[in-house]
């Protein structure tokens, strides 16, 4: 018997209590004997996963304490048979590859229909992964490292404040978001204009924009 068939334990993080139980209310429906829980930060996640086994975390990408991409590999790295799916406000273009890069088991943007949560879900539960057609065709077209956009190219740090730049967030902002001193953001920043070859903030702020990245 699949875990998709019994009673499967979901445990749901995301920063808004309308969040959760909007996945919560939507998952019941469906496995009418799931047993759900929830935390609201990175920290309170940590508790959860320590106190309990779960069959599937849903994991939001913007938590108030910890980035999802990095609670995402500290995940992986500690519960390697947990399979997480990622949801977000954030595009696929922004954060899908790199959460499946990172081990996430799918990417589901907030603004998908509550079925193709389910359907998710229960690919997950079943040991498959789950992606979208489009974020198919966008893996299959990176088979080839060239035809990769340039941002996919950066680290999970220098895309993280690239993010931010585009979002309008200053350098002090960045910092305290990423807990990072004024100095490695601003080298970031650096970097991240040699990469790009841009050569102003609000050159970078265009180009996030631009490519849907904030």
């Amino acid at each position: 018997m699949t875990v998709s068939d019994a009673s499967p334990r979901v445990l749901i993080t995301d920063d808004h209590a309308v969040v959760r139980h909007g996945i919560r209310q939507i998952l019941a429906e469906e496995f009418g004997s799931a047993d759900f829980g929830e935390a609201g930060s990175g920290a309170e996640l940590a508790r959860r996963l320590a106190a309990d086994a779960w069959d599937v975390l849903i994991l939001d990408i913007s938590l108030p304490d910890r980035n999802g991409l990095d609670l995402l590999k500290d995940v992986r790295q500690t519960y390697p048979r947990l399979p997480v799916l990622m949801v977000s406000v954030h595009p696929e273009e922004a954060y899908a590859v790199r959460a499946l890069k990172a081990g996430a088991a799918g990417y589901l943007t907030k603004d998908a229909a509550p079925q193709e949560l389910v359907v998710a879900v229960r690919k997950i539960l079943a040991g498959g992964r789950y992606v979208t057609s489009s974020l198919a065709e966008r893996l299959a077209a990176m088979l080839d490292h060239d035809d990769r956009p340039v941002h996919e190219r950066l680290s999970d740090r220098e895309y993280q404040v690239l993010c931010r730049i585009g979002a309008g967030r200053t350098i002090s902002e960045i910092g305290e978001e990423l807990k990072l001193s004024v100095k490695t953001v601003s080298t970031y920043r650096a970097r991240l204009l040699e990469k790009l070859g841009l050569s102003t903030t609000a050159e970078l702020t265009r180009f996030a924009i631009e490519n849907r990245l904030m």
